[in-house]
């Protein structure tokens, strides 16, 4: 059991280890309620033994049935104790949800996240209409920055949650919410969907990137180039197959004819570090097979198997798509 409680507690995604602000307030109230649970067991087990080793007379003499007695104890303990926890507790949760930002009183979002069956679209929305780029599964900002997101979802509901930078926000289809989140530190943060949306909820995970503001700037700067011209003969084959297939009609690459809206987009795919919404790592081996196998690796998910490759073919388009940086 203590050893379940140090994992929470240290865990990459834990709230018990702070990377923010806000999460540093959800921390600091989650350490009260549990504080507060152990002491109320401990009183809770010392009366429980009181009462199992006082002396309650004999069978020759004991107290008539009818006897009154103990009002005073369901009083206490069955009304005015648990009243005056959960009252001071709700006033400190009010406390820490009235420093969270509200719709309609903050700026726009720099950052539009958007739900899917079972990944993560990323709009970076700040600026100029023609600096805007989309990405998926990975939300990369600058440290020591509050950073606005909107959410909203595509399909059901789901729930934004990065455990060390803040707490849960639901995204609500026709329902727009705000969640802002700053990270102290650079650091690589991971986030999970918190509200069962489907067979593959527990495959929708996410990165929050957070990083010094100049290597974040440099970030921003590459995102919203178009995807680099292939150099090698077999990447340059493998975007004919890309752009020939059926690839072109669901994922984007800005730059070239592709621009499917209904998967992710693939202009800079590999610099990322997952593949499906962080279930596998970004490698030749694992693109392979979710180019071919994804039914197998994600079953469910909306990206078919596609199996009318050649291997001469799948080697090339694999190429292509790791030159994308």
């Amino acid at each position: 059991m203590l050893m379940l409680l140090l994992l929470q507690v240290t865990g990459s995604q834990s709230m018990m280890n702070p990377a923010g602000p806000a999460t540093r307030r959800i921390s600091t109230l989650g350490w009260i309620v549990f504080l507060t649970f152990l002491i109320i067991t401990f009183i809770m087990w010392i009366i429980i033994f009181w009462i199992g080793i006082r002396r309650r007379g004999t069978l020759d003499k004991h107290d008539s049935l009818e006897s009154e007695g103990g009002q005073n104890w369901i009083l206490a303990g069955g009304l005015l104790v648990p009243l005056a926890v959960l009252t001071v507790l709700f006033i400190l949760n009010l406390d820490v949800l009235s420093t969270f930002p509200m719709r309609g009183k903050d700026p726009p979002p720099a950052i539009v996240v958007v739900g899917h069956q079972w990944w993560w679209e990323v709009r970076y929305v700040s600026g100029p209409v023609d600096t805007h780029f989309t990405t998926a599964d990975e939300i990369h900002i600058p440290i020591n920055h509050m950073v606005d997101i909107e959410l909203l979802s595509a399909d059901v509901i789901h729930s934004f949650w990065v455990p060390r930078l803040h707490g849960k926000e639901d995204l609500i289809p026709g329902q727009p919410n705000m969640i802002r989140i700053r990270a102290d530190r650079p650091g690589v943060y991971r986030g999970q969907c918190a509200e069962f949306c489907g067979a593959q909820h527990a495959h929708m995970g996410l990165l929050v990137i957070a990083q010094e503001p100049a290597a974040y700037n440099a970030w921003l700067a590459h995102e919203r180039q178009p995807a680099s011209e292939p150099t090698t003969p077999d990447a340059k084959e493998g975007e004919q197959v890309f752009l020939s297939g059926a690839c072109a009609l669901c994922h984007a690459v800005r730059g070239t004819p592709a621009g499917g809206d209904v998967a992710p987009d693939l202009t800079h795919i590999a610099s990322r570090k997952s593949l499906g919404a962080d279930t596998l790592v970004n490698d030749t081996a694992n693109l392979e097979a979710w180019i071919t196998h994804a039914q197998s690796l994600k079953p469910g998910v909306a990206m078919p198997d596609l199996t009318e490759f050649n291997g001469t073919q799948l080697r090339d388009l694999v190429a292509y798509l790791q030159q994308l940086h």
